[in-house]
């Protein structure tokens, strides 16, 4: 019997319909909507296409969007400088620097001058602060998006046993401070634990999140489990010399018949990470201006 797809499109879509009610809600109410800042630096073919979705989706919501374009020859101090100018305007809500920025620019330095109430990547130490000790702040989007599925998928995640297959800053330690929040016992694995296979066998909710291939395969899950692959990995093709195709951690096809609940790649978690970082926007705004935050936004 195959397990249950979990459509990471079809729930991002209802969830950047709701970000839309409430930004149209809080126009009505304030005279003004939220408005998010993406800065840009160089020419990833990858980060150009995500941050095309994203100020695509940030205006079809009713948010402004603004944008820094720049070259791979901008200074780390001038990127640096643009940050400041975005804290500094009252008009921005919420300020994005899209990873990964070219070799000899400190991604560190950059993301630590972001205004904290400003960060909707939840990358700041102080946000980062705030998750661990349980106080309201900005989360990671990533992870936000893999409870938002897992608990479509399964309801109240109380008592549930998650095991996070990953142990990253952008992934693993968010996520499994998220699943911890929804009163799961939580489990962090990583490549030195013994006999991995044996403790993703005992999670209720398993979440790969390492970044290799098809890693997780069928005898590594609990039949029934809720499987919320985060990997996306390019590989050849097997049927198209010279094409690739995007495979997650998990060996899709086989674990389907084991797991109760899984989603794909694509379309699983990565539509998240937009809708997640939209919905972050309408939240710094709120938080920042003294607004009421629209009553359909929780999870």
């Amino acid at each position: 019997m195959s397990g249950t797809l979990i459509d990471g499109k079809a729930y991002s879509a209802g969830l950047r319909a709701r970000i839309g009610t409430a930004v149209e809600q809080l126009e009505k109410s304030y005279k003004t909507a939220p408005t998010l800042a993406v800065v840009l630096v160089g020419e990833d073919p990858a980060s150009r296409v995500y941050v095309r979705n994203k100020i695509k989706f940030t205006k079809e919501c009713g948010m402004r969007s603004v944008e820094h374009k720049l070259s791979d020859q901008t200074s780390e101090q001038e990127i640096i400088d643009i940050v400041a100018s975005l804290n500094a305007d009252e008009n921005v809500d919420g300020i994005l620097v899209q990873l990964p920025l070219p070799i000899g620019i400190n991604s560190d330095n950059v993301i630590a001058q972001i205004d904290p109430s400003k960060d909707v990547d939840g990358l700041t130490e102080t946000s980062a602060g705030r998750l661990v000790l349980g106080k309201k702040g900005l989360r990671p989007c990533t992870p936000t998006g893999c409870v938002m599925l897992a608990k479509d998928a399964l309801g109240d995640l109380t008592g549930k046993h998650c095991v996070v297959l990953g142990r990253s800053i952008l992934v693993g330690k968010p996520a499994a401070l998220l699943f911890l929040e929804q009163n799961c016992t939580v489990t962090i694995a990583h490549s030195r634990t013994k006999d991995l296979a044996a403790v993703c066998r005992e999670a209720d909710i398993l979440v790969p999140a390492v970044g290799r291939p098809e890693m997780v395969k069928a005898e590594w899950i609990k039949p029934g489990a809720c499987v919320i692959d985060v990997g996306i990995n390019r590989v050849p093709h097997p049927d198209k010399p010279g094409k690739s195709k995007l495979v997650g951690d998990v060996a899709f096809n086989e674990s389907l018949e084991v797991a109760g609940s899984i989603t794909p790649v694509p379309g699983g978690v990565g539509p998240m990470t937009i809708a997640c970082l939209l919905r972050n926007t309408v939240l710094a705004a709120c938080a920042r201006r003294g607004w009421d935050v629209p009553d359909n936004l929780g999870f």
